[in-house]
């Protein structure tokens, strides 16, 4: 039975869950609040670390593994359905670190890779000359001592992928309503049974058989009216990009919180920030020198270097670490795909499928409990916002192997 389906949120969760619903053969309305430039996957730099199915996986591993498969899939399917490369591809990730304390760290962290499967590689200093030689400086000077190479780290090009799946959806028949501000929803007996926006000024009206909310940040203030209470708060997360007049780089190097993603052009995205600032888009100056002055110590003099562009995207936060997804208690036919947090890219197309199977009432693809959008708030995990957070403050040395995200 084909569904009239409404779906809050313009963003990479809301048009892949539209595009997925869609190719099934539903109705489907995206009320998008911003322009597609202005999403916090738009901003996003990319970066898809490596992962591994396996039966001791647990949900929100199972998720990504999940979804990257997917992506693969969608890869090819969007290519051939627009025209677009979004640009996926298994470049390799070098996670670099300096001094006796961090290469233990990452030694301990390259066993776990291991353990889960995933392909990783331990490189000296030496070796990590002959991977990337422009990062001999930094080897030369001790800021970089050695690290780990995961081959199987892949890139996407996030402005890319969000238009071609804008053009996929309006190719499979979705009605994108842009520039929306949902202002208010009414439910009765346990359903909703519509929602109240404006768009371009004057107040309009939508109904549906269904309805995702999929509005990323802002998510929480909306969940708030269905009588449920979420925490999406908006982390921003500040970006550089660099053009080269050449290409430096072949690999996505790591340090820390810290990222350069190279693409075929010359140009390498610099990333990134982790601040608690509200719904604040803007770019400041001195995070801005910051992430130049990480590039400039991994890759020397860029005096060669333009700053082409800068800005910054709103990533929706997620108390423990889990996504929430599933269908919101007070609502039979209201359903909730947010709080993913950094990992939101990597996760969406996975996202989509378990949402639409649960609108369509089949049973989904994984467990979908334990990211059920009423379940009370766990013990924040290490890509949680308390500590994600208190990891950028203290500018700790590497990353646990959960909390890898562009």
């Amino acid at each position: 039975m084909s569904l009239d389906c409404c779906i809050i949120g313009g963003g990479i969760i809301g048009l892949s869950i539209a595009r997925e619903l869609a190719g099934r053969g539903h109705r489907v309305r995206v009320l998008a609040r911003d322009r597609r430039r202005h999403t916090a996957s738009w901003a996003a730099a990319g970066i898809f670390p490596p992962v591994s199915a396996r039966p001791s996986a647990d949900a929100n591993q199972a998720l990504t593994a999940f979804s990257d498969r997917l992506h693969r899939t969608w890869a090819r399917e969007l290519h051939a359905e627009t025209g677009i490369d979004n640009g996926l591809v298994a470049c390799g990730g070098l996670h670099v670190a300096a001094g006796a304390a961090n290469l233990a760290l990452l030694e301990v962290e390259a066993n776990e890779w291991r353990s889960r499967g995933v392909r990783c590689d331990w490189i000296d200093a030496a070796g990590i000359i002959r991977l990337e030689p422009v990062l001999a400086a930094a080897v030369a000077s001790d800021r970089i001592s050695g690290g780990l190479l995961l081959p199987d780290e892949m890139r996407i090009r996030p402005p890319r992928h969000l238009e071609a799946l804008e053009r996929s959806c309006s190719a499979r028949g979705v009605r994108l309503v842009s520039e929306t501000e949902v202002v208010g929803v009414t439910v009765a007996a346990g359903r909703l049974t519509g929602v109240e926006a404006v768009v371009a000024g004057r107040r309009q009206r939508f109904e549906a058989d269904a309805y995702v909310l999929a509005a990323g940040a802002w998510t929480g203030e909306l969940a708030e009216s269905l009588g449920l209470a979420i925490d999406t708060r908006p982390i921003r997360g500040q970006i550089a990009l660099l053009a080269f007049p050449e290409p430096l780089l072949s690999r996505v190097v790591n340090r820390g919180l810290d990222y350069l993603v190279p693409r075929e052009d010359g140009r390498v995205l610099v990333g990134s920030t982790l601040e608690d600032v509200g719904f604040d888009r803007s770019t400041v100056a001195a995070d801005i020198d910051r992430l130049l002055a990480v590039a400039a110590d991994l890759l020397g003099d860029i005096s060669a270097a333009t700053v082409e562009q800068t800005w910054a995207g709103l990533r929706p936060g997620s108390a423990d670490g889990l996504p929430r997804i599933g269908r919101v208690p007070a609502c039979d036919n209201a359903f909730l795909a947010a709080g993913h947090f950094r990992a939101g890219l990597h996760q969406s197309t996975g996202t989509a499928v378990l949402v639409a199977d649960l609108v369509e009432d089949r049973s989904p693809s994984l467990d979908v409990a334990p990211f059920a959008p009423g379940r009370p708030a766990g013990h924040p995990g290490p890509d949680s916002v308390p500590v994600m957070l208190a990891r950028a403050r203290h500018s700790m040395g590497p990353l646990p192997i959960e909390a890898r995200r562009g």
